[in-house]
């Protein structure tokens, strides 16, 4: 069974009340109900689809990246990133209910309730483990510390209930601890579309864990207290090895035709009904008979999402197919959108809409980018989850499946680990971003690492770093790993927030202003761009007619920036500016201070976060 559809079918055993609350400490089930449960493996099968409900559904898991990253503009924006407006007091969050649905889970298959075989009884714990790693990690990379529980907790304890927060190492460690356990005792390999959870997943969300905190021990001058960042770069390298020693994955080389457009290897992983078992490790499927869909052709190409796309200072990262950068032509700064595309990194063609693209129904607004309506507020229009069907665009049905955990992942966390260890060979090179490349078209410098700065890449994005292998996995893992909510994370373990502010939201190039443009070449007019309101517009150009508004406006919307090599280069702006605090409060959130208040009120402390 898929567990998008289990997630989606309520139990019939009576764990209602375990599953609704919201609460760390509420009473359980009664005793025998929970041996009713736990006394047969059906039942404690039954009880763990439950815990599925904590990691991402296919409803939501684009949200992940939305509207909090440098590399993508948007029409709004996180208060939390936007100057003057964002206060603690509107953090409400500090749910523990998902902790308790797994908490009560293994404390039952510890009791005596539990009366099957030892080896299921394992297989279940190492499977509570995983999913209280799960919970751990978004807690750790939200709040940083928080504290450890490792049982169920008596309303009557209030030690326990008001403790305060625990190291980052002891939660990491302890984290660590429990995944050990799920690789050595998960039976899951395979599952129908890898929709469970497998000893796999287990290597790969440690060697994720492992990989971040290992960075952010490096680039924050962390203490060492259990964990040098040493310790933990080689934890997540062998935890990646051990999946790629396995054969169990590899790169997926499938494409198809979709009746519109060839569907590349990359993209097909996003645009595939069924989940491409090779590559993906944990996968979110769809199943139309149950009524399950994704919506990520809605959100990207519709009102319905944020105008989420891409910066020009992102798309100019993507190489050209012989692994130059694009950036060392001459005239990369005024390259046209339909020149953009050619020669380059074919995974532009498959997250991007590009000069050919096509869409079954589609009038030929519906083929250029976006920007009229404000869905490509800078014309890098995102098409990497989308069917390529405009009647999808105003509906949640779309039949394509997507990945949550997936190999591309685990070559680029063995890479990122071993290069910062600086034991990366040209042999791991070529079998991990040398591999990736490979599958993207690129032919050039994929059998060695590279000995040389990319200065483009360097001054935009890292001007700290001065490794040209580091600096070439930055650029890897933000062009395979786009939008699948990787992003805001790296920034963070990287100590780079200040992209938040510092990364212009530019857009497409344009030839001139106040006349027509023909954006994909193909001898029409299709949008034109000028500063003067809607009723000097002439007639003919009405339709297509973008507003641009004037440097020193106070408007949200697009300008137009004067390039010196001539033309311009559109930037979307907000009307409140975006900052990141000098102080660097924004790494983590706040604690709730109504959180901090409930702990004073019973005599206990709960310390906040710096800046905060």
């Amino acid at each position: 069974m898929k567990v998008t559809m289990i997630k989606n079918i309520f139990t019939t055993l009576l764990i209602g009340a375990v599953v609704a609350s919201c609460s760390l400490f509420e009473p359980p089930i009664t005793s025998s109900d929970r041996a009713t449960v736990f006394g047969s493996e059906k039942g404690i099968e039954a009880y763990s689809y439950s815990l599925y409900s904590i990691i991402p559904s296919l409803e939501d898991v684009f949200y992940l990246e939305s509207s909090h990253v440098d590399y993508c503009a948007a029409n709004s924006y996180w208060d939390f990133y936007v100057n003057g407006t964002y206060n603690p007091e509107q953090k409400t969050s500090w749910s523990w209910s998902d902790l308790r649905k797994v908490n009560y889970f293994l404390d039952a298959l510890q009791s005596e309730d539990c009366t099957v075989a030892e080896d299921i009884k394992e297989h279940y714990l190492a499977l509570g483990y995983w999913f209280r790693a799960w919970f751990y990690y978004d807690k750790l990379t939200t709040y940083g510390a928080v504290p450890w529980f490792e049982h169920l907790v008596s309303s009557t304890d209030n030690d326990t209930l008001y403790k305060d927060r625990d190291s980052r190492d002891v939660i990491v460690s302890n984290m660590i601890r429990d995944l050990d356990y799920s690789y050595e005792h998960l039976k899951t390999e395979s599952s129908i579309g890898n929709s469970l959870v497998s000893k796999y997943a287990a290597l790969l969300l440690k060697a994720r864990i492992c990989l971040y905190e290992a960075s952010w021990k490096k680039y924050h001058n962390l203490p060492v207290e259990i964990y040098t960042a040493e310790d933990l770069y080689k934890l997540a390298a062998e935890s990646a090895d051990l999946i790629m020693k396995s054969g169990k994955f590899s790169l997926n080389t499938s494409t198809f035709h979709n009746g519109q457009n060839d569907v590349g290897a990359y993209r097909a992983v996003f645009h595939s009904d069924s989940i491409i078992e090779d590559e993906v490790i944990l996968g979110l499927c769809t199943d139309p008979d149950y009524g399950v869909y994704c919506a990520a052709t809605r959100y990207f190409n519709s009102n319905y999402g944020n105008g989420d796309c891409a910066t020009r200072a992102f798309v100019h990262t993507y190489l050209n197919l012989d692994g130059t950068p694009f950036t060392s032509k001459a005239n990369y700064s005024t390259t046209l959108f339909k020149d953009e595309f050619n020669g380059r990194d074919q995974r532009m063609i498959q997250t991007f809409k590009f000069p050919e693209y096509k869409s079954f129904g589609a009038s030929h607004a519906d083929l250029v980018p976006d920007i009229l309506h404000q869905n490509a507020v800078t014309g890098y229009q995102i098409i990497k989850f989308s069917l390529d069907n405009v009647k999808m665009n105003s509906q949640s049905t779309s039949t394509n499946s997507l990945p949550l955990m997936r190999y591309a992942e685990v070559l680029l966390i063995y890479a990122e680990a071993k290069a910062e260890l600086g034991t990366l060979t040209n042999s791991d090179w070529k079998q991990t971003i040398g591999a990736l490349r490979a599958r993207a078209g690129i032919t050039g410098g994929i059998d060695s690492k590279p000995t040389t700065i990319d200065k483009y890449l360097q001054e935009t994005f890292y001007p700290t770093i001065t490794n040209p292998v580091i600096l070439e996995i930055r650029r890897e893992r933000a062009i395979e790993l786009f939008f699948e909510g990787f992003r805001i994370d790296d920034l963070k373990r990287w100590a780079e927030g200040h992209l938040w502010e510092d990364l212009q939201w530019t857009g497409i190039h344009i030839p001139a202003l106040d006349v027509p443009v023909d954006i994909r070449g193909k001898d029409r007019d299709e949008l034109y761009f000028s500063e003067k309101p809607a009723a000097m517009i002439p007639a003919a150009y009405k339709d297509i007619y973008v507003q641009i508004f004037p440097e020193d406006s106070k408007e949200q919307g697009l300008r137009a920036v004067p390039n010196p090599a001539g033309g311009y280069d559109l930037e979307w702006k907000l009307a409140v500016p975006r900052i990141w605090h000098d102080d660097d409060r924004q790494y983590l959130d706040p604690i709730p201070p109504q959180i901090i208040r409930e702990y004073a009120a019973r005599g206990y402390s709960l310390s906040q976060n710096p800046g905060w």
